[in-house]
């Protein structure tokens, strides 16, 4: 069923792959100096100095080796390589890191060891995979998300994507505390985290002491029980991810609990995601990003069902990335970005509507995934 729903698609897969590599053959050279995470007035911007420490900024050498995998072409390369390089900045006040450096190292230093063996990579995978474990609080057991002192017993579904640089870490080194930790946090997570209907909590708040639960937050959602859809699809690709990781049935049906939540919602519009489900109907926000990270998710699903299941899952994954090709991407090779109508957050008074880097990444992740690439980035 998956290799007939693929070969059915198989000229748009390949002609989105071309128009990818097009565009971003040129803008890996244009943007070599950056640490992009959105454009202004179609040039990528650039998150060194101050902002080196910014939980996106992984994402762009992540995209480079995406492209190098899928191309060869060694410009991605080398492109991919000096932004590991620019990233070391990152490192020199380890006060500053926090619960993403996943999302900053392992898609990016981890791709790098894992495709060429480069030492230097391995290293500064491991080190931020130290830093992610030890934010792990043993009595509440849970891992902390930020650092401020109102913050201490909060945690975030995003960080389901954040423990697979565990995971890896625990193989790496022979050490099965790094796997412990990370399956603990995917326990609480699906007890926490996600509703007995699919929909997620963005931000829950634990007793430090004990690790129950205080509060829920809407966080970047529309209001306190709403569905940010985007922290829907860090569930959908993180649970996947965590039964790739331990093979753990319930983390495989977790996600797709949440898959089924969010195919239902993308159904009644478009295929298009909105970037709360359950929030008024206008204004109408988009964000293109939620679908980009859905669709990784249920391409994976997918793989990791029996036959007759796959369809659901794949032929969704190509409904959503086809809508959004169709309607938010820009082809114009002038301009960095690809993928559009990204939203930060629904009550942001900025950052709606615009291109944002994750956004270009999982959307060329899948890309890579239905034309059969079987290289895991996380």
């Amino acid at each position: 069923m998956y290799d007939k729903i693929i070969e059915s698609n198989k000229e748009w897969i390949d002609q989105t792959w071309k128009k990818l590599d097009s565009k971003l053959s040129k803008v890996a050279i244009r943007s070599r100096e950056k640490i992009p995470y959105t454009t202004i007035n179609g040039v990528h911007d650039d998150r060194q100095g101050s902002q080196i420490t910014w939980w996106t900024n992984g994402f762009w050498g992540g995209l480079m080796w995406l492209m190098y995998r899928g191309t060869d072409n060694e410009e991605y390369k080398i492109t991919a390589q000096h932004a590991e390089e620019l990233m070391d900045a990152a490192f020199e006040d380890v006060s500053k890191l926090h619960h993403d450096v996943g999302f900053m190292w392992h898609i990016m230093s981890g791709a790098n060891y894992r495709l060429t063996g480069d030492k230097k990579a391995r290293n500064r995978d491991l080190l931020a995979a130290m830093t992610l474990m030890s934010r792990y609080n043993v009595n509440g057991d849970f891992i902390r998300s930020w650092n401020g002192s109102q913050q201490t017993g909060w945690t975030i579904i995003d960080c389901m994507m954040n423990i697979p640089q565990l995971y890896w870490a625990s193989q790496e080194i022979g050490d099965d505390r790094f796997k412990a930790i990370a399956m603990h946090y995917a326990d609480m997570a699906m007890q926490d985290h996600v509703r007995p209907d699919g929909s997620v909590n963005h931000i829950v708040s634990h007793d430090i002491h004990t690790g129950e639960v205080i509060e829920t937050f809407a966080g970047q959602g529309y209001a306190v029980g709403s569905t940010w859809s985007r922290g829907a699809a860090w569930a959908l690709y993180g649970f996947v991810l965590s039964y790739i990781h331990t093979g753990k049935t319930e983390y495989l049906d977790t996600a797709k609990k949440v898959a089924h939540y969010f195919i239902t919602n993308l159904a009644t519009d478009n295929w298009l995601p909105l970037v709360d489900f359950r929030a008024p109907e206008q204004p109408v926000w988009y964000d293109s990003t939620a679908g980009a990270i859905a669709a990784c998710g249920m391409i994976e699903i997918a793989k990791h069902v029996p036959e007759h299941e796959q369809k659901i899952y794949l032929t969704s994954a190509l409904k959503v990335l086809q809508a959004m090709e169709k309607e938010f991407c820009n082809w114009n090779e002038d301009e960095d970005a690809v993928l559009m109508m990204g939203t930060e957050r629904y009550n942001g008074e900025k950052g709606n509507h615009i291109p944002i880097i994750y956004g270009d990444f999982f959307f060329t992740e899948a890309i890579l995934k239905l034309k059969g690439d079987d290289f895991l980035i996380w």
